[in-house]
């Protein structure tokens, strides 16, 4: 009888395209428990163990919200350096996203970046 290959907690983090720690969450509320421990009390999982909705393969509808803001007009320069560091960062990354942005203090909650973005999140 041939016995199943197991994989440790950085295989199958990799293999479902998710951190360890999200495993480590996903066992905590019974979502994905290992198949086993070994001595030392490290998870090792069963290839069968993982259904295909579980791994993690991008998703072109979902959308990145990246989100810059300064505290003064005499910071519009440091504004702009956020956004372009955002921007290509999320451009290297491959993502779907958008790039909102605030000028003023942050203890100010009726920013319109603010807004949206937390709309954004709302909304899904």
């Amino acid at each position: 009888m041939k016995t199943e290959k197991l994989l440790n907690i950085a295989q199958a983090s990799k293999l479902l395209g998710v951190a360890q720690s999200t495993l480590r969450r996903w066992e905590d509320e019974g979502r994905l428990i290992p198949d086993e421990r070994t001595r030392g009390n490290q998870r090792r999982y069963k290839l069968s163990s993982f259904r295909p909705e579980m791994r993690h393969s991008k998703d072109y509808s979902r959308k990145t919200i990246a989100y810059a803001r300064v505290s003064s007009h005499d910071q519009k320069a440091d504004l702009e350096r956020q956004k372009q560091l955002l921007e290509v960062y999320c451009a290297s990354n491959g993502w779907n996203f958008e790039l909102l942005s605030d000028l003023g203090s942050g203890i100010n909650y009726n920013k319109k970046g603010l807004k949206e973005l937390i709309s954004s999140i709302i909304d899904g």
